[in-house]
């Protein structure tokens, strides 16, 4: 018996220490998971304005059925109209998993501007696709961009240095926003 003493006791602690402490991190996902939410929305809404600078407001999203598109949100001009869309999409085969992008695409499907809102690549290489020297390379490209390492010409962009696998992730994702876009337009 007093065997089964020895065992039970701190069992049963740590059974109580397990319950209390999943009810503390539930009840702390709950409190901050709206705080949480709003952060995003507010850092969403500033990429946007990155993106797609020469817009005066945004709509809502729209649908579409274009792989690895997240969603599609019109730009308009002051006078309420159509001028591009701002296009969340992902690609997950970048080097560190999943690289989210956040792309503008105007009226005529050229890029307007590029954001990388969320990757795990590796600091000082793939990385680097945060730079803006890297994300300018896609402004005024269309449909089709290329990486240069793969095939150079006049609608390809300089991958980066020791992270080609990053460039093609971050371009195949900016391709499927200008593809979804295009659809939207003529759809």
């Amino acid at each position: 018996m007093k065997k089964f003493k020895e065992y039970a006791a701190p069992t049963v602690v740590l059974f109580v220490i397990c319950v209390v402490a999943a009810f503390l991190l539930a009840l702390t996902n709950k409190v901050t998971a709206p705080a949480i939410a709003d952060v995003n929305a507010q850092n969403e809404a500033k990429a946007r304005t990155v993106v797609f600078a020469s817009a005066d407001h945004f709509g809502d999203a729209v649908e579409t059925n274009v792989e690895k598109v997240d969603s599609v949100v019109p730009a308009f001009d002051k006078d309420n109209n159509v001028i591009g869309y701002v296009v969340t999409s992902h690609d997950d085969k970048g080097y560190g998993g999943k690289i989210s992008v956040m792309t503008g695409v105007d009226a005529e499907g050229k890029v307007t501007g590029v954001s990388i809102l969320d990757m795990s690549e590796t600091a000082g290489l793939g990385a680097n696709a945060k730079r803006d020297s890297f994300r300018e390379q896609f402004i005024g490209k269309i449909k089709g961009i290329t990486v240069s390492k793969d095939e150079a010409g006049e609608n390809s962009i300089d991958a980066l240095t020791g992270a080609t696998v990053t460039s093609r992730a971050v371009t195949r994702a900016v391709n499927a926003a200008i593809e979804a876009a295009g659809g939207v337009n003529n759809g």
